[in-house]
């Protein structure tokens, strides 16, 4: 008899996925539901008094009362979508491995990243990650400073060898003086000009990976899965 085929996983429900996003919030800005709270008492608000400076009866109160409490819930997913986001980035902060997990997921369409670093020292968890964008390449190091020198220069020099004119920035997370803090990298590297098409990028791209040794074998820096300190997000 055929095995039977593994059904599809089923995605949470909506509100199971609101109620997730909620408490992943919570247990970082414990306040939260009171600002949401705030933020639905006061749509309605607004709603009852434009209900009874446009339409001042009954009806036109309680329909302009319900379009505030539409007004309230859509402003409190909002906020509730952004507190979440700062969450997020305020768990992740100083784990090893977040940085590859913000280039993977919060650069966008115009970029090409990994999640895996390109040069890494087992021992001591510092790691380089890389970008390509229309901005050029970028080079990220994660762990200390003095210790990434040497990563960071021999990935400078892979990438200058087969992307000539191509504009080359190094950036390196933290807190420290010239360093970024790991919830404006995204916003950093989306701030630079483009200087290459997508022709250019594209070939700039394959011609990286075909130089680059496969890191496979390596083993990942220990500690926190950002991943899985990554806020849900409601489909």
């Amino acid at each position: 008899m055929a095995a039977r085929t593994p059904e599809a996983e089923k995605r949470p429900g909506f509100f199971k996925q609101i109620r997730s996003l909620f408490t992943f919030t919570r247990e970082v800005y414990p306040w939260i539901g009171w600002l949401l709270l705030g933020i639905l008492v006061a749509g309605i608000a607004i709603g009852v008094l434009l209900g009874f400076l446009l339409q001042p009866s009954v009806w036109g109160v309680i329909l302009w009362g319900l379009a505030g409490v539409m007004l309230g819930l859509l402003a409190a997913m909002m906020t509730l979508t952004r507190v979440s986001t700062k969450a997020m980035y305020r768990k992740i902060d100083g784990m090893p491995g977040a940085t590859g997990h913000v280039l993977s997921t919060m650069l966008g369409r115009s970029w090409r990243s990994s999640e895996m670093p390109v040069g890494v020292n087992p021992k001591t968890q510092e790691a380089v990650y890389r970008a390509v964008g229309r901005g050029g390449v970028v080079i990220v190091g994660e762990g200390a400073r003095g210790r990434l020198t040497r990563l960071m220069r021999d990935e400078r020099m892979k990438v200058s060898r087969v992307a000539a004119g191509v504009p080359v920035h190094e950036l390196y997370v933290g807190h420290g003086e010239d360093e970024v803090p790991i919830s404006q990298l995204a916003k950093t590297i989306k701030a630079y000009p483009k200087a290459i098409d997508r022709a250019t990028m594209g070939a700039v791209v394959q011609r990286i990976e075909s130089v680059s040794q496969s890191l496979a074998s390596l083993p990942i820096p220990k500690g926190i899965d950002p991943t899985k300190a990554r806020a849900p997000r409601p489909r």
